[in-house]
């Protein structure tokens, strides 16, 4: 889908046929746990516009910046909303904003609500059913002739980057008429030309009550019409064109020649005191139909409408499409400096082509990702664990990840309200989350391309856990992180494998070895190479620890055998043998010397006097010169102490140490790391976890006597990404009814009401460590796949299994014929899949005389 675009907002409006209303529910939300849903509806990498439970549009992050908190608009009481006009035969006519009761929450403030278009009335009541991308908002009113339905969602097929990387937020409002009269109805999109704003410098003048943004300047807007569209599209022609929020906005409808009555408005009434407000209001409100007029005076930020106004027959049920598109080019590196460019935007001309190009390939986009969401849902897993998983899926399409115009992937750890949150593909945060590599592969390796050919230095073997932006070795951080370094090779043999693509592996194996060895240099984490890690470990909890600890040697352990697996396959054999050398040596020293009994602890090593080394006194040291660190683990428990087994496990690189220790730690961390309650639990850092809820901690003491005088960092926080990792291997040691508490009390802290279910927070919104949740889907159905050995493991329990290897993707299903033999099928829906070897744990395995390639749309049985 080859498309281009220069920097524009589109709003489309065509009529579907309601037949195809049915959208897949996950999870429905009503009355209280509507307040903080804020959905991100827009591609990978082009930024978002959210939908709240009530409906309102908010948190406009279109910019190529986060917005959470902006409305697009240069007043609250001005912000992008739809509304609908109706009228009966007698002549009554009804008003009302397209959403719902505002919050309780909402109801105070210096202007008496913070609530956008606050003095809008709205719809009684509303409600929200979501299974993302896609949601719906149901409207009623017992006051109004209509019941109303808002249907968002924007594309998103796994292993489809491009197409799931559209600027588009599809917009859908269905209206049914109550009556068993004939009603004039009107729906009216109306939103400010925001072009020059990013939601990042505002200034609230109290006088006139309206926010003055510093950006905006002279935008305009134009009506425009071709044989496919018509209205109104927003532009700017003195904001600077390298600007990162530089950009056109429209709004359209395809409804051209179709019996509606199609009007706009380019601006609204300049005057102070929010006559802008009332002269939109009260033109909607006379009859349906804008009257545009254009002001000698005008604003900066002019305001557009556009209105659509149908005959809705007794009992009779009408569904209006609404389209919205951007392009915003001028994205700028980490520091808001240089532009690196947008990916998506070099596909399109403007947003006008936009609308042009995706609303005739709409049906095909919408119907594969109907194809995708009811497949995941109709598979045998756990409401609450599918809620995680899809939900936490959003972090892909928010400001936290982004493209570049060469096409490649970056992340931030997370997003603040209006800037990044730690910057530079974070090799330690993002080795947790798996959904990147099992739904889209091509972007792990993108990321992987990055952390080789960029982030690494050639001679020393040292990455730089952030790299920088433009590329360029030379300017990034000078400093590796342990759990980082040894995660890239995991994820460098997980991707390698899933990918089948054995030039990639062959194009960076040197430097996959540079990695792997930088452990040895002298005076590094294991520079005397016994397979320990000892040195000093800069790591995920932003400090370093000194001394052999669980946490960064699981990823060692599991970084030594993926190095002998892909140094055999390159056929290195001095390499492989001394990874297996080392991987055996530094098992059994873990499992003889950090495993307590209950758990594996730190053996904190004290950190030397350097000063007194660098001038040649060791006559004159004593036990003073050797300080015991703070922040360190000791003898705690931690909650990630197995994230490395956690990594094998998913790589099918089976047990790094004795697999009964490793059961045994994670029943430990269910008795010491759950809380049952935060009420009584004192936290000096951030809380993730408040009141009665629920969760597991990063770090319990079991034995208080020896917890640290200054324990680890962050040892009292809850962290999503963790609970998830955790609840894996729980899930591959046999504790599913652990891991399905563990998930639940994460999502009963995500549950509308206290915390938006779309946003798991850690250092910053939308965090990337939580979409680990995916980890989940792939140990319930035992999921493996090899590309490069073409083997395909799945579990042998009856049901339907949902799989996706970033690739190609599709659905398995087992079951138990009379005769006690397993039966499985196996479907493809997306893509192409090769198997020679077929395994369903604890069934059996069959090896297939030639590779069989089943092609999308092909399904195969097979019987064990």
């Amino acid at each position: 889908m080859k498309m281009l675009f220069s920097a524009a907002l589109l709003l489309v409006v065509s009529e579907v046929s309601s037949q195809n209303a049915a959208w897949p529910v996950l999870k429905h939300y009503e009355g209280k746990f509507l307040d903080k849903i804020a959905m991100p509806v827009g591609g990978i990498g082009t930024g978002d516009i959210s939908v709240a439970g009530n409906g309102q549009w908010k948190d406009v992050e279109i910019m190529n910046k986060p917005g959470i908190g902006f409305y697009g608009s240069s007043s609250s009481k001005l912000a992008p909303c739809f509304m609908i006009y109706t009228e009966d035969a007698a002549g009554k006519r009804k008003v009302k904003e397209l959403t719902g009761p505002v919050p309780q929450s909402e109801y105070q403030g210096q202007q008496g609500s913070v609530a956008p278009n606050n003095g809008f009335p709205r719809f009684h009541w509303a409600s929200f059913d979501a299974a993302y991308p896609f949601a719906t908002v149901n409207l009623e009113d017992s006051g109004m002739p209509v019941s109303a339905r808002l249907k968002v969602f924007n594309p998103f097929i796994p292993c489809d980057p491009v197409s799931s990387g559209l600027p588009v937020a599809i917009i859908r409002y269905e209206i049914k008429n109550k009556t068993d009269q004939p009603l004039t109805v009107a729906l009216a999109g109306s939103m400010d030309n925001f072009i020059g704003m990013d939601g990042s410098a505002v200034e609230f003048n109290s006088f006139d009550r309206t926010i003055n943004p510093t950006g905006a300047k002279k935008n305009r807007n134009i009506y425009r019409q071709t044989e496919s569209l018509s209205g109104i599209y927003m532009v700017s022609d003195s904001v600077d064109k390298n600007a990162s929020a530089w950009g056109s906005i429209a709004l359209t409808t395809s409804e051209v020649n179709k019996g509606y009555i199609i009007s706009h408005r380019l601006t609204l009434d300049p005057k102070g005191w929010n006559a802008d407000i009332s002269d939109l209001w009260n033109d909607f409100a006379d009859d349906g139909v804008f009257r545009d007029t254009v002001f000698a005076s005008k604003k900066d930020i002019p305001h557009a409408a556009l209105s659509v106004k149908f005959v809705l027959g007794p009992g009779e049920t009408k569904e209006l499409q609404f389209m919205l598109t951007w392009d915003f080019p001028n994205r700028k590196d980490w520091d808001d400096r240089q532009t690196v460019g947008n990916y998506y935007s070099t596909f399109y001309r403007d947003a006008w082509e936009v609308a042009e190009k995706v609303l005739p390939a709409l049906p095909g986009l919408e119907n594969k990702t109907l194809d995708f969401v009811r497949l995941f849902l109709q598979s045998s897993y756990p409401e609450v664990f599918k809620e995680a998983a899809l939900f936490n899926s959003s972090t892909l399409r928010s400001q936290t990840t982004f493209r570049t115009k060469d096409g490649y992937f970056f992340g931030w750890e997370g997003v603040f309200n209006s800037t990044g949150s730690c910057y530079g593909n974070c090799t330690h945060v993002w080795n947790y989350e798996q959904a990147s590599p099992f739904l889209f592969g091509s972007l792990a390796k993108k990321m992987r391309e990055i952390e080789y050919q960029y982030g690494l230095n050639d001679s020393s073997g040292l990455m730089s856990f952030r790299v920088s932006l433009p590329l360029n070795k030379k300017a990034n951080w000078k400093v590796a992180a342990a759990d980082g370094q040894m995660g890239s090779v995991m994820k460098m043999y997980r991707d390698w494998q899933l990918s089948g693509d054995n030039e990639f592996l062959r194009k960076n194996w040197p430097l996959v070895k540079k990695a792997l060895s930088f452990a040895w240099i002298p005076g590094g984490w294991d520079a005397d190479r016994d397979g320990v890690m000892e040195g000093c470990q800069h790591n995920t909890m932003d400090i370093e620890y000194f001394g052999p600890n669980p946490e960064i040697e699981f990823w060692y352990l599991g970084a030594l055998k993926a190095g002998a697996a892909m140094a055999a396959f390159m056929k290195d054999e001095n390499f492989e043998n001394t990874c297996k050398k080392l991987f055996t040596n530094g098992s059994q020293w873990t499992d003889a010397h950090l495993f307590n009994g209950e758990y594996y602890i730190q053996i904190i090593q004290p950190v030397i006097d350097k000063t007194k080394i660098a001038a040649g006194l060791f006559a004159g040291m004593g036990a003073s010169d050797f300080k015991n660190p703070d922040f360190q683990i000791g003898e705690g428990c931690l909650v990630d102490q197995l994230v490395g087994q956690y990594m094998a496990q998913i790589c099918g690189l089976g047990w790094l140490a004795d697999s009964l220790h490793i059961k045994k730690t994670m029943q430990s961390i269910w008795k010491y790391n759950y809380i049952r309650s935060f009420d009584d639990e004192f936290n000096n850092m951030r809380t993730y976890g408040l009141g009665n809820e629920s969760g597991l901690v990063l770090t319990s003491y079991p034995n208080a006597a020896r917890k640290p005088a200054i324990p680890l960092s962050y040892c009292n926080e809850a962290w999503t990404g963790l609970e998830y990792t955790a609840a894996t291997e729980m899930i591959y040691t046999g504790m599913e009814e652990e891991a399905l508490r563990t998930v639940c009390n994460v999502r009963n802290r995500y549950d509308g009401w206290k915390r938006n279910p779309f946003n798991e927070e850690e250092c910053g919104n939308h965090y990337a460590r939580a979409m680990a949740s995916w980890a989940t889907i792939i140990a319930l159905s035992e999921f493996h796949y090899s590309s490069v050995d073409h083997s395909f493991s799945i579990t042998s329990k009856p049901g339907n299994y949902f799989w996706s290897n970033g690739y190609s993707w599709g659905n398995v299903k087992l079951r138990k014929e009379e005769n006690k033999k397993t039966k499985v099928i196996i479907s493809v829906h997306y893509g192409s899949l090769m198997i020679q070897t077929l395994e369903a744990k604890g069934a059996g395995i069959l090896n297939l005389k030639k590779p069989l390639i089943l092609t999308e749309g092909a399904q195969q049985e097979f019987n064990f």
